[in-house]
């Protein structure tokens, strides 16, 4: 299959884009089919490059303009925002203005007691009154001729949209204007002066240039706001450096960044971009990755590490071998994924596309229903024609087609700016629905390198120990021997220089240190070599029992001390899993690694259960075990051996990919290593899913209520109509509160993970020091309420909370380590508001 993308002119609302669906649909051979109402766009797969063609002529067929995108094209649209509209919207707005105005001040004035030109008053002159506003009200029509050119070529193919349901009231008040002249001059020509005052109060030109000017402001603020939906990628795009310093034979030189070609030598100075991806090859720096990661503290780099196109290099000064750029970068990738995310479909928006898809010929029978009802009842023709225009105008369904997509776009590349990529609008849905959330041991949950946790010496001082192993292992490749050369460098200890190895495979090393032979490994070793390990039997079983592997160090004679090695946890796991826990959501740890072990990270980090010795199929069939009772499954893995696992589950999330991106089998990607914005990933799908909802509501609201009260059923009752002016003008304000409502999510920041050098001493020094807070909480209202506050509260580790029910709060004893952010999270989650 291919991918196709096509650039799709005159959609105007969810009916068009619903139409531009259903026609691609019915062409066999294409597939993965999405329509982008707010890019004007399509993507789908198909089988062969006929099948474009005739997917066009379909397009074409349907009413719709279909022009495929060239290869050069595509990439460069890949990366680039939606176009701006709102300029020449505006223009088109300022335009009919001028001419909107006069006419209105000529149609109105008299009626409002303003003074009019004498040639325009009296029967004498009602032809030129008239003939005036006529001319007057051609300029606005022609100005904004699209409505009609895109409306009745809809409806000629049968397909109707929001430009029809426009054109059709505008052309109506239009046309009775044109009808209203012809009776004034028969009325002249035949001294029937009541027939003449009657028309000349009743040519509706006004009308029809104010339904075309206010629809038209509508849309200038509704393209205002949708431009606004794309700051994200526009922000993204912006980090990439315009220009690079290259040292190509042997001489610095500064190139334009599209320039830069794979193997290209890169030098990057404090306060420079990095322009592509690649590996430092000299020097080092001091890289602020926040605007990928969305981790605030910078990162050292040296020789040997990976660096990232659109990092700033806060200090020092490295030249690097470019290995990715152009669209193959990290950051093109981010870009990629939040386009693509904003192009799909969240399952929520089908009930919006299906009454979209039928939604305009419906509206168009109840106008032409209304008008008949009004005449059969008696009523005149210039009222029955109103209502049926009203109809027509407050129908229009921008509204409803643009509730789900803005929210969507918007809540993605706000995601995106924080380090979390979500590729769907269906994963972004779905995650805020989670009831567990499956968790893989090493680099997920634990830092996924060992490094040294005990020591403890028997004859010698912890950094006599340490300085006799480091010389045992230096030189070893071992997982477990960098675990002790890292505790050397960091204690500044320099190794021991040992001679005569001797490496036994599966049991440890023995080595020769200044004509003293000294060994270091298992249990097993030391028996083979005779050295009792009894005394320190209690201490080898307490560190085990931790989920710890012990290295005993000894020499011929006895055993010197024990270094205890283990994957530790993240510093942000359990706080990652006790948010969770505040979200009312189950957590599960499968891991192939032992009983033992396994059981000693969990119990670390908090999680509810854990199951040990898995391969990686089994933790799929567990998954799939859960989704079978009815579960929503996320599965947070390393993206790369938790693949099947990833793919099996509701919503597989890799964390800490960095650049290696795991976007084929992950619907969440978190750019950062910290745990914590599995929660945050959580509680912006939640958030992103009420904005829809509230959207979705407005909509349906505004049209349940508008259209009969447009049709004037509350007129025999109270006498109430709704002028066709007035309908336009609530159209179009109930798009701009749509997308405005939508934007709110551009706020939203992730709690993240708290990391401060205050806090981690008191935890390693003081043990956790309490805090004692008091939160507002409204929505309270019975003894519920009071329960479910406590309970989510004190699903935190360390959290002691009461609440108070006729004083509306909580008053929350918590460790320092516990953020009043995250206390107030799990509040709202939960469902309360918090003041």
């Amino acid at each position: 299959m291919k991918k196709l993308h096509l650039d799709i002119t005159g959609m105007t609302c969810a009916a068009c884009s619903a139409r531009v669906e259903k026609a691609a649909k019915g062409i066999e051979g294409v597939e993965n089919i999405s329509v982008n109402l707010l890019k004007n766009s399509m993507t789908c797969e198909i089988e062969s490059q006929g099948k474009a063609e005739e997917l066009i002529k379909a397009i074409e067929k349907a009413g719709y303009g279909a022009s495929e995108k060239g290869a050069t094209e595509q990439k460069k649209t890949a990366s680039t925002p939606a176009q701006d509209t709102s300029v020449p919207m505006l223009r088109r707005f300022i335009a009919s203005l001028v001419f909107l105005l006069p006419l209105f001040y000529i149609s109105m004035g008299r009626m409002l007691g303003f003074p009019q030109p004498p040639f325009m008053t009296g029967t004498e002159n009602v032809m030129t009154y008239a003939f005036t506003q006529l001319l007057l009200c051609l300029p606005v029509i022609y100005i904004n001729r699209n409505y009609f050119i895109n409306g009745f070529r809809s409806l000629l193919h049968g397909a109707p949209n929001m430009d029809t349901l426009i054109a059709t009231g505008s052309a109506a008040s239009f046309l009775y204007g044109i009808f209203a002249i012809y009776r004034i001059g028969y009325g002249l020509g035949h001294g029937d002066i009541a027939l003449v005052g009657q028309y000349a109060s009743d040519l509706y030109f006004e009308g029809s240039a104010m339904i075309l000017t206010l629809i038209t402001l509508g849309k200038t603020l509704e393209a205002k706001s949708k431009k606004k939906t794309t700051d994200a990628i526009a922000e993204l795009i912006d980090l990439a450096p315009r220009m690079a310093t290259v040292i190509r034979d042997g001489e610095r030189i500064t190139i334009p960044a599209e320039e830069i070609i794979v193997g290209d030598i890169l030098a990057v100075k404090a306060g420079e971009s990095v322009a592509a991806d690649g590996e430092i090859i000299k020097g080092n720096g001091s890289l602020n990755e926040a605007a990928i990661t969305g981790e605030s503290i910078p990162v050292e780099k040296t020789v040997g590490d990976k660096v990232i196109c659109a990092t700033v290099n806060t200090g020092g000064y490295f030249e690097m071998k470019v290995q990715k750029t152009g669209e193959d970068t990290t950051l093109s990738q981010i870009i990629r994924l939040v386009e693509e995310a904003s192009a799909t479909k969240a399952p929520i928006a089908r009930l919006a596309d299906k009454i979209s898809g039928i939604f305009v010929p419906v509206v168009m029978t109840i106008a032409v229903i209304t008008f008949l009802v009004w005449m059969l009842c008696g009523q005149n023709f210039e009222f029955a024609l109103s209502r049926g225009i009203a109809v027509l105008v407050i129908s229009c369904p921008c509204a409803l087609g643009l509730a789900t997509p803005v929210a969507v776009m918007v809540g993605t590349g706000t995601a995106a700016k924080n380090g979390i990529l979500i590729k769907s609008a269906g994963a972004l849905e779905i995650t805020g629905k989670t009831d567990v959330v499956v968790f893989d041991k090493t680099g997920t949950i634990t830092k996924g390198e060992p490094s040294v946790t005990d020591v403890i010496s028997y004859e010698k001082t912890d950094t006599e120990l340490i300085r006799i192993a480091s010389g045992l292992e230096n030189g070893s490749e071992h997982p477990l021997s960098r675990a002790v050369m890292s505790k050397a460098q960091s204690l500044s200890v320099k190794p021991d220089t040992a001679e005569n190895y001797d490496i036994v495979v599966g049991k440890g090393i023995s080595a020769q240190i200044e004509d003293k032979r000294y060994f270091l490994g298992n249990e097993k070793l030391m028996r083979d070599n005779n050295i009792s390990v009894a005394d320190a039997q209690k201490d080898i079983v307490k560190l085990s029992d931790s989920g710890k592997t012990v290295l005993i160090l000894a020499d011929e004679k006895s055993v010197l001390g024990l270094i205890a090695v283990a994957d530790t946890i993240k510093e942000s796991s359990k706080e990652a899993i006790s948010r969770l826990h505040g979200m009312n959501i189950k957590t599960l740890m499968l891991t192939g690694d032992n009983e033992q072990t396994a059981t000693a990270i969990a119990k670390m980090a908090g999680i509810d259960e854990v199951k040990s010795s898995l391969m990686p199929e089994d933790k799929s069939e567990i998954i799939k075990t859960l989704m079978s009772q009815g579960k929503r499954v996320a599965m947070v893995g390393d993206g790369i051996n938790d693949a099947p696992a990833l793919t099996t589950a509701d919503t597989g999330i890799a964390v800490g990919a960095g650049t290696d991106i795991a976007i084929d089998c992950a619907d969440i990607v978190l750019m950062g290593s910290e745990l914590t914005s599995v929660s945050d990933s959580v509680a912006l799908s939640r958030k992103v899913m009420r904005n829809i909802k509230q959207n979705l509501f407005w909509a349906f609201i505004y049209n349940a209520i508008g259209i009969p009260v447009a049709a004037g059923v509350l007129y025999p009752i109270f006498g109430i109509t709704l002028n066709p002016m007035i309908a336009a003008a609530a159209m179009s304000l109930s798009s701009f509160c749509v997308v405005s409502n939508s934007l709110r999510l551009r706020l939203w920041k992730p709690i993240g993970f708290t990391k401060t050098e205050e806090n981690k001493t008191i935890r390693e020094e003081k043990g956790e020091k309490k805090m004692t807070t008091v939160i507002k909480v409204e929505g309270m209202m019975c003894g519920h309420c009071k329960a479910m506050v406590e309970k989510v509260l004190n699903a935190i580790d360390g959290v002691s909370a009461t609440a108070d029910l006729e004083n509306k709060q909580a008053v929350v004893e918590h460790p320092e380590s516990v953020s009043v952010e995250t206390l107030k999270q799990v509040i709202i989650d939960a469902g309360y508001e918090v003041l």
